[in-house]
């Protein structure tokens, strides 16, 4: 498995991104395009996206925004396909480096209450309780980053 990670800094890679979301969290998780897509979602925002291919096949994508100084990891799917091969890993990983490079100390997500675990797995600690966002229950994480 040959694995890639590009940051979407063209139309077309961002175009690519929005595929992947749109096939889980739109279609597969029934979150409307409306709650899913943002304004963070162009090329002229802070917003950084990363595009995760498997042997040249869209595969996983995510995104990156400074929030008070915290780097805050959102949008992270992994097309169904390619789940339970450590994808899910090296997007958080390529997100947490690419904040330490900008200086970020501290991480947080939202996470899906049915993958806590699996961010609890890379360090990530609750810290709210449970809220709904777009339908789906939800905890606040977060993350010391080290360099």
């Amino acid at each position: 498995m040959n694995i890639t990670i590009v940051e979407a800094n063209t139309q077309e890679l961002l175009d690519a991104c929005f595929a992947i979301r749109t096939a889980i969290f739109v279609e597969e998780q029934g979150v409307p395009a409306s709650d899913e897509f943002d304004q963070f979602d162009a090329l002229d925002t802070e917003a950084r996206h990363i595009l995760l291919y498997v042997d040249g096949v869209p595969a996983a994508s995510s995104r990156l925004r400074v929030v008070e100084q915290v780097a805050k990891l959102e949008r992270i799917c992994v097309m169904l396909d390619y789940r339970k091969h450590g994808l899910g890993r090296v997007l958080i990983n390529k997100l947490e480096e690419m904040a330490t490079q900008d200086g970020l100390q501290k991480a947080k997500l939202h996470a899906q209450v049915q993958a806590s675990g699996f961010y609890e797995r890379l360090g990530y600690a609750p810290a709210s309780d449970v809220f709904m966002e777009d339908g789906i229950p939800h905890l606040l994480m977060t993350k010391e980053l080290r360099e």
